[in-house]
């Protein structure tokens, strides 16, 4: 395994082709502020650019919370113009782990409010166990969720219900963020669940998932005739892989996969 920190609050540890971008600013339970967003944007960065990883799994050092969003007390200080300026950090850290070409699972324990909940919204699966609470209470404070929390949420659970949850601004706790649709999976442990589940998705074909993920991803919003035309790009650009060839050889020798990940 290996280790690499991004400044003084990401950690970014690498387990085969499972990394995982650990929030780790424990004493402010991972509240971002400008410094931990810069930091978040350049892992998915060195992330997005590393080919050896199949699987990005975003997790927490602190105990009690996921991510309690953003820094209110730097706001706080902040003039309109330099939270006028800051806007652009913090975006890059929102979109760097939406734009995250492999497949990603966070790891929900505790608190995941508002930036925090958009973190995990960002990913493709969400497991969470059972002290998890999440929502985006923004509006409470007089903004919005601004970490693309208002165009995620519906997209997941439903114009309506994302309406709901927004203009309430309420918490949710783990059974019900189940029900609803707001986290996926439910475990006993969310972090070494969301690992198990990474070390699954890795076993397979890397251009594969990435690929998929592409479709996914470009033909969300899209007519069906549109999707399909996306979908049948995606296919094209796999059919004549490395991993495609290995993956049918594997397949007819009966044997596990090597994959050359091209």
């Amino acid at each position: 395994m290996s280790e690499q920190r991004f400044g003084e609050f990401v950690v970014v540890r690498k387990d085969g082709h499972v990394a995982e971008l650990v929030l780790d600013r424990p004493k402010a339970m991972n509240a971002v502020s400008s410094e931990m967003a810069r930091s978040i944007g350049a892992a998915c960065d060195a992330l997005a650019a590393d080919p050896e990883v199949r699987v990005t799994v975003l997790t927490s050092s602190n105990d009690r919370a996921f991510c309690v969003g953003a820094d209110l007390k730097e706001r706080n200080s902040f003039t309109d113009a330099e939270l006028v300026r800051q806007r652009p950090t913090a975006r890059a850290a929102y979109t760097g782990v939406l734009e995250l070409p492999m497949p990603t699972v966070a790891a929900v324990h505790g608190y995941a409010l508002g930036g925090g909940f958009e973190l995990a919204l960002s990913c493709d699966v969400i497991v969470a166990d059972a002290t998890a609470v999440v929502g985006l209470p923004e509006v409470s404070v007089g903004v919005i969720p601004g970490g693309g929390g208002t165009q995620l949420l519906p997209r997941r659970v439903g114009a309506a219900r994302a309406a709901e949850l927004v203009f309430t601004a309420r918490r949710v706790e783990a059974a019900e963020a189940r029900e609803l649709g707001l986290v996926d999976l439910l475990e006993e442990e969310a972090r070494t669940a969301a690992l198990e589940l990474a070390g699954r998705i890795a076993a397979n074909s890397p251009v594969g998932l990435r690929a998929a993920k592409k479709a996914m991803r470009l033909g969300q919003g899209l007519d069906l005739r549109a999707g399909l035309e996306v979908e049948d790009a995606a296919w094209r650009s796999v059919a004549f892989s490395g991993d495609r060839a290995e993956g049918v050889a594997a397949f007819n020798e009966k044997r596990k996969p090597n994959w050359p990940g091209e």
